[in-house]
Order: structure tokens, then sequence, then C-alpha cells
């Protein structure tokens, strides 16, 4: 597994996802970070991840990955949460130490529950997510290790990526799907406070979302808080942050059809974009 040396150099931060929902969360980090470089790599050909079994969704995280490494990436972020959920530890502890010493990736689970962790009251926390990472329990073991005291209680909302994905956001079929799996969770527990939107598309519901939840619960949108994260990471590692170009530029990958992944991420980003097609393999 070759990549080409370029951290020496530098290069800009990664981003990769399964699909357009991971760009909620790169507008969120250019929000805050705009002086980086960035490259980010959807693979849209092969969307959605959340169904697949979890040697599929490591092996196109992993092939992503080294994508992004050989456009010189220090460091990457998995805007994905089901690549996260399901990759992440295995290419953190296996492939990096092995074919990419040197390199770093993160994910977008762990930003999100210390962030609950520090706002929930009750110690009775919500999430919705797709059916793969409820399946996936990452976000329970993950509050199992950090806050033990929280107990957590997950929605899989199989229905609401793809009225994102239609642009259905504001259809009489949104709202009921919303209603539904919102009522769902807090009749299961009311006593639920806080509530983590544990999928990248979810930020595009919020409205519907804030409408059905009750006015004490907050909602955790992971954006900002993975933008808040990467920042502290790069203060507390200098040797990382050092290899991350700072001319505000910006790539757009995508493994499908530039042409539709520029007309798609409109929903998903705030300004136009040019993207350009790449193979993965």
């Amino acid at each position: 597994m070759n990549v080409r040396s370029g951290t020496e150099r530098g290069g800009p931060i990664g981003i990769f996802d399964s699909g357009l929902g991971g760009l909620t969360v790169y507008h969120a980090i250019r929000s805050k970070l705009p002086q980086y470089d960035y490259c980010y790599l959807g693979d849209t050909a092969r969307t959605p991840y959340g169904s697949r079994s979890f040697d599929t969704i490591y092996r196109y995280t992993l092939q992503g990955v080294k994508a992004l490494f050989e456009q010189g990436c220090p460091l990457l972020i998995l805007a994905c949460n089901t690549a996260s959920a399901k990759a992440l530890r295995t290419i953190q502890q296996r492939d990096l130490p092995q074919y990419f010493p040197g390199r770093r990736v993160l994910g977008v689970i762990r930003p999100s529950v210390e962030r609950v962790g520090t706002l929930s009251q009750s110690r009775k926390v919500g999430l919705f997510g797709t059916s793969g990472t409820v399946r996936s329990e990452s976000y329970v073991l993950e509050f199992r290790k950090l806050f033990p005291d929280l107990v957590l209680y997950q929605e899989a909302c199989p229905m609401w990526v793809p009225l994102v994905e239609n642009n259905e956001t504001a259809t009489p079929a949104a709202e009921y799907f919303v209603r539904r799996h919102v009522d769902a969770l807090m009749d299961r527990e009311p006593d639920i406070d806080t509530i983590i939107l544990a999928c990248t598309h979810y930020p595009l519901l919020l409205p519907l979302i804030r409408k059905f939840v009750p006015g004490n619960v907050q909602i955790v949108n992971q954006g900002p808080e993975v933008a808040e994260r990467l920042e502290d990471y790069l203060q507390r590692h200098p040797e990382i942050e050092k290899q991350c170009l700072k001319n505000s530029r910006q790539r757009f990958l995508t493994t499908g059809t530039a042409e539709e992944f520029e007309s798609l991420a409109a929903a998903f980003f705030p300004e136009p974009l040019n993207a350009e097609h790449i193979e993965l393999g």
C-alpha cells in the first residue's frame, strides 16, 4: 500500500464522507478554521454506507483514507458517523502504524459524546442516527467509557436521509417521519434532556426536530463540536498542525459524477463549488 510522502511539504486537511452529508461538518470546520487548506472526498458512487456490512464499510473507508493521504493530507476527519463507528478504530490501531506512520485520522463520535457528557443534567441522553450507527453500539461504548453514569437511548431513523437527499425536508412526509421518531424516543424516556444528531444529514431537519422536541431538551449538532475539537487537537499537536497548509484553498472530490455532486451539494453547503471525479480502489 504505497502512499506518496508529502507531509514534509505539507498538505490540506482531509474530510471523508460516504456522500454529501459530511459537507455540514466541513462547513462548520471551515467556518471556524478558514485559514487551512481542505480536501473533501465524498464516496457518492457507493453511498449510503449505513446498510452495508462491517467489512465493506471498513474497506470503503480505508480506500477513502488512502486516497486523501495520496493528496498529501497529514490529518483527516471521518465526517461519516457510520465510517467513524465501524472503521475508525481499526484504521487508527492497525493501518496507521503499519502503512501511514505520522498521519492521523479522527472521527465524529468522541467530540459529540464529550459535549453531551458536559451538558446533560438528567444523565439521560437520546440519539437519532442511521440503522448502521445504532446497530454498531459505538456511541453506547463511548459513553460507557467516558461517562458510565449516563444512559443512552437510541432511535434509528431510516427515512431521514432519503428525505434530505430528495430535498423533501419541508414536506408533510418529513414532518410525519420526524415527529414519529421524536415521539418514539421521548415516549421511551421523558427525562431525556440532551439529544445527539448522529448523522451529518440531520442538521437539515433541525427546524422540524426542534418543532417536536420539548423546549427544555438540548440538541447537539455535530459540526460545531467537531470543529471545536479539531481546533483543540491542532493546538495540542503542533507537529501535525505545522504540516497543514494555510492558503484557505479547498478541493472537492467525488467518486460519482462531478456535475451531480455540484448540483446536490447546494442543499448541504452554502456556496457554489467545483468538484472533481476520483476512482477509489
